[in-house]
């Protein structure tokens, strides 16, 4: 483990990792030039300043946050709004630039963000934020589950499909896709396979005549014919699982437990 600050002056610099969920990998440094150690290009990036990090020994979770400017290359206004950085795990830590010994401080992912005019603040949750969740699942009339996620167990190549958008309508924030059963998409996945979205999950909140309404906005100069993977929707109820996927044994939900208004009744004589 390398030691850092043994002396009064020392070539240290904070460095930065994130990984987002599509896949891509970002490394920043507060260094004057870029670094490339671990494997790993980390851009200059001096108008990004992280805070204290604040580490406990109890089970309070630790806090840390980090600042920056949009401005960034490598992270743009629209990255942000189309949730690219939701949840990325993240890595901060020490490097000497001049030996690239390197040490992680702290690890965990990215939190709430708050976009201003040309910067951006992120707050950084420490894995001890795994601790808040429930351990028991709490009790729902409709399902639990993901669609095609384990607990559901239905397989999701055989809910998918490969197509072509007709038109998108980026304004409105709608895709047209032809040659499908529209209905069997709402609450469904769309994936861009090439352009500016690439690899990038769009929810589908809504179906009509013009097309899937999408939950997040479209990217500037995106085509009107591009290849998309679709996923079929679930809504989460009993009936749906049963009927249409002929999955009730794995239905992760308790339709028929009275709820709370069965405690507010009051008796009335028959």
């Amino acid at each position: 483990m390398p030691v850092f600050f043994k002396q009064e002056l020392e070539p240290v610099a904070t460095f930065w990792r994130i990984y987002r969920s599509d896949g891509v990998t970002l490394g920043f440094t507060s260094h004057d030039r870029d670094l490339f150690f671990a494997g790993l290009m980390h851009r200059a990036a001096p108008g990004m300043v992280p805070s204290a990090i604040r580490r406990t020994r109890d089970l309070s979770p630790d806090s840390a946050e980090v600042q920056g400017a949009i401005s960034h290359d490598s992270i743009s206004q629209f990255d942000l709004e189309a949730g690219l950085f939701d949840e990325a795990t993240i890595e901060i830590g020490a490097v000497n630039w001049e030996s690239l010994a390197f040490e992680v401080i702290f690890a965990g992912n990215l939190g709430r963000m708050e976009e201003g005019r040309s910067a951006f603040t992120a707050e950084l949750k420490s894995a001890k934020a795994l601790l808040e969740r429930d351990l028991v699942p709490r009790t729902s009339p409709t399902c639990r589950a993901g669609f095609c996620d384990k607990s559901c167990g239905l397989s999701a190549p055989r809910f998918t499909q490969l197509r072509s958008t007709s038109s998108i309508d980026i304004d409105a924030n709608r895709v047209q896709v032809n040659d499908i059963t529209p209905s069997k998409f709402l609450d469904g996945q769309l994936r861009f396979r090439t352009g500016p979205q690439t690899g990038l999950v769009f929810c589908i909140i809504a179906v009509d005549a013009s097309g899937f309404l999408l939950d997040r906005p479209l990217a500037t100069g995106t085509a009107q014919q591009v290849p998309v993977e679709l996923r079929e929707g679930c809504d989460h109820r009993f009936e749906t699982c049963s009927n249409r996927f002929s999955n009730s044994v794995n239905f992760r939900g308790e339709p028929f437990l009275p709820g709370n208004d069965l405690l507010a009744r009051y008796p009335k004589p028959q």
